[in-house]
């Protein structure tokens, strides 16, 4: 039987299937590229499916206590005058019990849950797997494991070893985003201020308890080379990128040339046929990346870690692993080109609409019908899988 598991990746992916792992009896290791755990990060949700599984891992009043609180979206033109705004949850596509968290806290609060039982191994990263289970890593000395997961996101490591390059499984999806803490120039409070201009969006936000605040840009864009690990290219990029919008994009734009936390990639999704190969299999990003644009990493990342946890306990396996979840990601992939085409608005014209519209929908007689629209999908993608309650 598989006992001894490396994981790559302490993300969240990666820290959720070492506490279900350890929960059923196995003995996982973590090994991680950064120094320390990753602390940063930019906002994210947790729905359907996996509240339930943050409800088994008895961390749902931890993560309800760490919700950003955030209450309204302002949106501005190119002037600085306020044109509209609009309820923060609505804006995010959540109902119900939906949650929004900082990745970074959700990241803290995964790995105290398993950081006195766990074996984490910072500063490292995985090189090579061979067919009996030998690891080589960059660092540390070779070791055997019975299996190795992926979980080491979008640009995994290991899935590189052991597929191939990226290029035959990621699908550009026309856009770029860069992410990163600013100052909080505007005195928010638990509030979000907007930006659009044509195939290009700015905002920034404030969440609960944060000291600073956060600057998300997106735009329409092809493709384009550039060394990941290069931030000061980066910058140039999104500086060229944002050149000419109004409102506060300039101001946001020199803070980003300070910031040492740029986040800066591709809207990218990754589509395989198989998520496992040899003593390899993928979990979170690294087999399924949905892209930011779906609203749902995260809750696929907590999904797929109790899944396979689950199946390799129950006997299931990787097989019955990919069996559960590939339907539930697919359904949550199909969400990102929708919810692109109002994230990022491509003419003056679409734009006009959108924001008249949203002035418009608190004094419109069908407003849940349209809130419906907006969040149906989301929360119906969420919650298109049936979790299995595997015994530990």
């Amino acid at each position: 039987m598989t006992k001894s598991i490396l994981i790559s990746g302490a993300g969240v992916a990666g820290a959720a299937l070492a506490y279900w792992l350890r929960r059923h009896g196995f003995t996982p290791t973590v090994v991680e590229r950064a120094p320390a755990l990753r602390t940063g990060g930019y906002k994210v949700d947790i729905r359907g499916a996996a509240l339930q599984v943050i409800e088994r891992m008895g961390l749902m009043d931890a993560v309800r206590a760490r919700s950003t609180d955030m209450r309204v979206v302002r949106h501005y033109d190119a002037r600085g005058r306020q044109v509209a705004t609009m309820d923060a949850a609505l804006f995010g596509g959540r109902q119900g019990d939906d949650v929004e968290i900082m990745r970074g806290d959700l990241n803290e609060l995964l790995y105290d849950l398993t950081r006195d039982e766990v074996e984490y191994v910072f500063g490292d990263s995985v090189t090579g797997i061979a067919d009996d289970g030998t690891v080589t890593f960059e660092r540390s000395a070779p070791r055997r494991f019975d299996l190795v997961v992926g979980a080491d996101g979008a640009h995994s490591t290991v899935r590189a070893i052991a597929f191939g390059e990226e290029s035959a499984y990621a699908r550009h999806l026309g856009h770029h985003v860069a992410i990163c803490s600013v100052p909080d120039l505007l005195g928010l409070d638990r509030e979000e201020a907007v930006h659009a201009a044509p195939g290009r969006t700015a905002n920034v936000y404030r969440t609960k308890g944060d000291a600073g605040a956060k600057a998300l840009f997106m735009w329409r864009s092809p493709a384009l080379s550039y060394d990941h690990r290069d931030l000061p290219r980066q910058k140039e990029l999104l500086a060229e990128a944002m050149a000419g919008m109004g409102w506060q994009v300039p101001a946001l734009l020199a803070a980003a040339r300070d910031a040492d936390d740029l986040y800066f990639d591709a809207l990218t999704q990754i589509h395989m046929d198989r998520w496992s190969k040899g003593r390899a299999v993928l979990v979170g990003d690294a087999a399924h990346c949905a892209s930011p644009a779906s609203g749902q990493g995260t809750s696929l990342a907590l999904v797929g870690a109790y899944v396979l946890a689950g199946e390799l306990a129950s006997g299931g396996g990787v097989e019955g692993y990919e069996r559960v979840m590939r339907p539930f990601a697919e359904a949550n992939q199909a969400l990102a080109p929708s919810n692109l085409k109002g994230m990022v608005i491509a003419s003056r014209l679409a734009l006009w609409f959108q924001l008249r519209m949203i002035r418009l929908l608190p004094h419109l007689p069908g407003r849940d019908r349209i809130v419906e629209r907006v969040a149906g999908a989301i929360h119906r993608a969420a919650t298109a899988v049936d979790l299995k309650d595997y015994p530990a």
